[in-house]
């Protein structure tokens, strides 16, 4: 994230920086629904899209999100959304954006179903 100026501040990665209104606002979330394209070509490495990452300093192993100081600190609220049980992690085949319509079918409408009316 050293190249990032955005995503260090909303993942609240800044110790003497962190925003409890980012993490108010995320923990209000119903449900988040993290997808990893199994193909990404464009996120390296793709497990960030789940929020997983290295450890401080290196470049392996790669860590799952729940291994990560993001995630065992709730910087954001993450480790509180999936306590809850309102986090689903999903990989699909494919480069980045590149979800198939039966994918977003099975994976995403059903999390929108309360919000608007759709036919597949």
């Amino acid at each position: 994230m050293e190249h990032s100026k955005f995503l260090p501040k909303l993942n609240n990665e800044r110790p003497n920086e962190r925003n409890s209104t980012y993490k108010e606002r995320f923990t209000s979330l119903h449900n988040l629904v993290l997808v990893m394209f199994e193909g990404d070509t464009i996120v390296v490495p793709r497990e960030t899209c789940w929020f997983g990452f290295y450890p401080d300093g290196a470049t392996a192993p790669l860590l799952p999100p729940q291994k990560t100081k993001l995630y065992i600190e709730d910087w954001i609220g993450l480790k509180t959304l999936d306590d809850a049980g309102k986090v689903k992690f999903v990989g699909v085949p494919g480069d980045h954006l590149e979800m198939a319509h039966d994918d977003v079918v099975k994976y995403v409408v059903p999390y929108l179903q309360n919000q608007l009316s759709f036919s597949s």
